[in-house]
């Protein structure tokens, strides 16, 4: 546990030199992504942990105000017009934490890998970008680039080399298909070393998409 977040840890069969931590969706919790781990099929005695932290219950404004798991106040809709940036800031600090406590643990910051689907993505996205020090990559799924307008007065020069994989459904309802892309762009033009997927599905994860994290997190991890 680090700052009052409950985590779900999956070791390694080795001892581990690399970590992913992986926040999932609005609503959801850590055991979101639990069951992808031996989907991805990383080799065996990579030594990667995984680490799935549950987000703290807070009323979410969309959804009349029910309390439910959330990094960070949803206001409308248009989800990126609007923004809770005490809460995105708030979850940063968590993030930050959970960095520091694998940190601690032995893992050296350049094999960490910032991961997240929706709201966690952009919450992996806001934090590694920020980082004080160089991580080994930021994996995006379905999210978006929150606090846009702030990001090239607050970026790090550690991680400005630092891989991005952003991957987006063709027709998600949840985060429109144009924030990715816009993501994208804004990432591309501040020369950030961006790898674009895109798939013909909805805001969830598909088989080729499995694959293609694989791919990627075996790469950034070796």
């Amino acid at each position: 546990m680090s700052e009052g977040l409950e985590t779900i840890v999956i070791e390694p069969g080795t001892k581990a030199t690399a970590c992913v931590i992986w926040l999932h969706g609005l609503g959801a919790d850590g055991h979101d992504f639990e069951a992808i781990v031996p989907e991805l099929g990383l080799p065996a005695g990579n030594g990667v942990r995984f680490v799935f932290p549950h987000a703290p219950f807070m009323p979410v404004t969309i959804n009349q105000g029910y309390v439910m798991r959330a990094w960070y106040d949803i206001l409308s809709m248009e989800i990126a017009a609007t923004q809770d940036e005490a809460g995105i800031r708030h979850s940063a600090q968590l993030l930050e934490a959970l960095i520091d406590e694998q940190r601690r643990q032995g893992i050296a910051a350049e094999k960490i890998v910032l991961a997240g689907f929706s709201q966690g993505g952009a919450i992996a996205l806001h934090t590694g970008l920020r980082h004080a020090e160089k991580l080994a990559g930021i994996m995006v799924l379905s999210s978006y680039l929150p606090l846009e307008d702030m990001l090239q007065g607050e970026a790090t020069e550690a991680n400005r080399n630092t891989p991005v994989l952003l991957a987006h459904g063709t027709q998600d309802p949840v985060v429109p298909y144009r924030l990715g892309v816009q993501t994208r762009r804004v990432l591309k033009d501040l020369d950030y070393p961006v790898q674009w997927h895109e798939y013909a599905m909805e805001h969830s994860v598909c088989l080729e998409e499995i694959k293609d994290i694989s791919y990627w997190l075996d790469k950034r991890l070796l």
